[in-house]
């Protein structure tokens, strides 16, 4: 087979496999007991064993491993409970309508206890459905634990479908329609208290105030103030537990790096590959440059999604002819991470719009602070006459590309005082840095050498 042949190939199979897989990116957290893997897990076990109602909260920044965690706890209770434990997924984005989210629990209940779904039922059906298995799974001891995805759209107040287009005007025009239309047939008092009562918290939270029932509520949101967006009466029956999902420390961070990067030496790879791999990765880990690398990653995102992400493309960058990682592949992966679109907008430039941009970075470095398009002109020409270039425009040509650059926003005017004036006239400044224009012009394919060099 070809993977046998190349090793390299192997490992580069596995580091892919590895870095998509939620549960083994986040196994080693599994072993601390402070770790938020640990601390779900107690709070849900215990509900299980002891046959008692909890609800919890997990909050963190989108990609900080909130569903990876809950997955694996909940993967690890199925092993551990497999008769004891019925799991029930609800969205907020997909079920924040009560009647919606009632009648999905209604056909997910039936659907894991091999019961007839009823396409037909009511809500207050579906609820005293609902309270009825609490009940009786309480008394078969089988725990129900309700996930509940983008957990703040279940708090917000939602109009019906029919009045969804009165969103789509002006506020004033909203109120204007609630307050003189909807009150001809009464309902403009209780068209807000309607939709703000949060039924599904309250009838499921109230349902687990029962001795008989058994059941975890598991809400999972990017909000912080989640628990603060319950009515008085649902935050009434809501534990108020709560786990932060916070970017993980040093410590941690070189521990998830050796976890995902190192190769096992008990596998099919080679054994002196494998130990030889492992030792160059260690020492480009313990490289000040790689820790700056990871140090600027971290500054613009924090979460573990970013640098799994990071990661990707630094192993796909491996050279599967010496078949190890190198410095070079995490610097690759970081340009490749960040987005810079003042970049992308110099690489699409034409090669006059980039004289043009190189004689107002030429302006500044004389210490010309204000200037415009006549200044840029001469410096342009002077280009012309130094290096002897063929690339030599109109004057007309030369205001279009200048004005393209304007709406591009590479560069723009010092002042709005102008607007009558003739744009020919007015002052403008340079909207990216030096270094950016460099490495703008370095990575320009058709960049003419005299552009370059006078940018030097």
């Amino acid at each position: 087979m070809r993977g046998r042949e190349s090793p390299a190939e192997d490992a580069l199979i596995l580091f892919r496999s590895r870095i998509c897989n939620p549960n083994f990116v986040f196994t080693p957290f599994s072993d601390s007991p402070d770790s938020n893997y640990s601390k779900l897990k107690f709070i849900i076990s215990s509900s299980v064993t002891e046959a008692c109602n909890n609800s919890i909260l997990l909050l963190g920044p989108r990609g900080s491993g909130k569903t990876a965690v809950l997955e694996l706890v909940i993967r690890d209770l199925l092993a551990e409970h497999a008769d004891m434990i019925s799991v029930i997924r609800l969205n907020g984005l997909l079920h924040s309508d009560d009647n919606c989210a009632v009648k999905e629990i209604a056909r997910q209940l039936c659907v894991e206890h091999q019961l007839l779904f009823s396409k037909m039922a009511s809500f207050d059906d579906n609820s005293q459905f609902m309270t009825a298995m609490l009940r009786e799974c309480g008394l078969a001891h089988k725990t129900i634990i309700f996930v509940l995805d983008e957990f703040d759209f279940f708090t917000q107040a939602r109009l019906p479908l029919s009045l969804m287009c009165v969103h789509t005007q002006k506020k004033a025009h909203v109120d204007w329609f609630l307050t003189f239309k909807f009150s001809d047939i009464g309902i403009t008092s209780s068209l807000c208290s309607l939709q703000g009562k949060q039924r599904l918290l309250y009838s499921l939270l109230d349902a687990m105030q029962s001795v008989m029932s058994q059941a975890v509520v598991i809400g999972v949101s990017c909000r912080l103030d989640a628990d603060q967006l319950l009515e008085k009466r649902v935050r009434s029956r809501f534990s108020h537990r709560k786990l932060l999902f916070l970017p993980p420390s040093k410590e941690d961070l070189q521990r998830l790096l050796e976890h995902i990067l190192s190769l096992p030496v008990d596998t099919s790879l080679p054994n002196d590959y494998a130990v030889e791999f492992n030792t160059k990765l260690h020492h480009i880990l313990a490289d000040e440059r790689f820790k700056e690398i990871i140090n600027t990653l971290l500054n613009s995102d924090s979460t573990v999604k970013h640098l799994l992400r990071f990661l990707f493309y630094a192993v796909c960058h491996m050279d599967l002819e010496s078949g190890f990682l190198s410095l070079d592949n995490f610097r690759t992966a970081m340009s490749s991470i960040q987005r810079q679109p003042k970049m992308e907008y110099l690489q699409d430039c034409s090669i006059l719009e980039l004289y043009i941009l190189v004689c107002m970075k030429r302006l500044e470095v004389k210490e010309q602070n204000s200037y415009n398009f006549n200044s840029v002109m001469k410096e342009y020409k002077g280009i012309h006459d130094a290096y002897q270039t063929s690339d030599y425009y109109a004057r007309s040509v030369c205001l279009r590309a200048f004005e393209h650059l304007v709406q591009r926003e590479l560069i723009c005017f010092m002042d709005n005082r102008g607007n009558n004036q003739s744009i020919e006239f007015r002052a403008v400044k340079l909207l990216i840095s030096s270094h950016e224009l460099y490495q703008g012009l370095k990575s320009y394919r058709s960049c003419p050498v005299s552009s370059f060099k006078s940018s030097v």
